[in-house]
């Protein structure tokens, strides 16, 4: 294992200024975000719809990595370039989701899940490296209640995030780790806080069990929000200070960045809220974003499925990807919103 390569690779992708975007979407997530738009998701049309993110004008200023699905890694632009080639030839580190989903959790209530996709990894990742890809991401889910999760769940995900990170890093791949705690539901802030911090100290402490160097590895996390439910909802300022206080607890300085996941809050609300973070640093790591919906949703409704729309499209991916770039520093205002990209 190369880990100064790792560091380097971890580094690159928590770039100040920069963040990943999220184009790892399943073929039954891709198919929901096409139905929206009434546009049959086809392979040709997804390879059209990701060639309009991957070759944006000015999106590599803010996006330093993006993470592909297996289809995507395997498929290439209008002129034969493979996507990763044509995302590297820009400056853009190519990255693979690697996990086979969630699946339920033997012996756990019904409402608790364990992503699988262990076996075989090793291969698939050689092969995958092979391909482009310099780091990956696994997701372990996690549902919220006044009892869940479960402590079987929490040391269940837990135990297969670090199995897959350490098989990343002996191939020589930078991985992302990403415990998600769910929005849905009606628990409060206070209970995210609880949960999401026994949900990472179990993930760190199981990586450390594992070997897995921390330098080596970023986290993918969700914000520490209350359900969409919840009778009370908190401020930017609110989720930002209950946020970092659960991370300074729980994630070790040695890990080079955080890159949030937006979990399905809106554009607005996903880059207002990784900017109040970034209004009270320095922190310990880089605070970035890792957004699939939140930086894709805007170009997805200008493209609509026409080829006439690409460049109304890109336009709108180009102005999210800038907002967000802007809260890598704190320096976002919700005036920025309606500026012409």
């Amino acid at each position: 294992m190369d880990l100064d390569a790792l560091i380097t690779t971890a580094q690159a992708l928590v770039a100040p200024g920069k963040g990943i975007l999220a184009a790892d979407e399943s073929g039954g997530t891709i198919k929901k975000r096409f139905d929206s738009i009434k546009v049959e998701s086809t392979e040709d049309n997804r390879r059209a719809y990701r060639e309009l993110l991957f070759t944006t004008d000015g999106a590599e200023e803010y996006i330093s990595g993006v993470i592909l699905f297996d289809e995507t890694i395997r498929q290439s632009s209008s002129n034969g370039t493979p996507f990763p080639k044509l995302l590297a030839d820009r400056g853009i580190i190519s990255g693979i989701k690697v996990d086979s989903g969630a699946h339920p959790l033997a012996f756990a209530g019904e409402d608790e899940a364990i992503t699988e996709g262990l076996d075989g990894l090793r291969e698939r990742l050689t092969e995958y490296k092979e391909l482009g890809a310099r780091f990956a991401k696994w997701r372990g889910t996690y549902t919220i209640t006044d009892v869940l999760p479960s402590e079987y769940a929490i040391r269940a995900n837990a135990h297969a995030l670090a199995r897959y990170a350490a098989l990343c890093q002996e191939a020589g791949i930078v991985p992302i780790v990403e415990p998600e705690v769910f929005m849905e539901g009606s628990h409060s802030i206070e209970r995210a806080f609880v949960v999401t911090s026994a949900v990472l100290d179990a993930v760190y402490d199981e990586l450390f069990r594992q070997r897995v160097h921390l330098e080596g590895t970023l986290l993918k996390p969700n914000m520490v929000l209350a359900g969409y439910d919840a009778a009370e909802q908190a401020t930017d300022e609110q989720v930002a200070h209950l946020s970092l206080a659960c991370f300074k607890r729980c994630v070790p300085a040695a890990v080079p960045g955080i890159v949030f996941l937006s979990g399905g809050q809106t554009d607005e609300q996903a880059t207002s809220r990784l900017n109040e973070m970034n209004k009270s640093g320095p922190h310990p790591w880089q605070l970035s974003f890792s957004y699939g919906r939140a930086l894709q949703a805007p170009a997805l409704k200008a493209w609509l499925g026409d080829p006439a729309n690409v460049g109304a499209g890109q336009k709108a991916f180009a102005h999210r990807a800038r907002l967000n770039g802007a809260a890598r520093s704190g320096s976002y205002t919700p005036k920025m919103e309606g500026e012409a990209a």
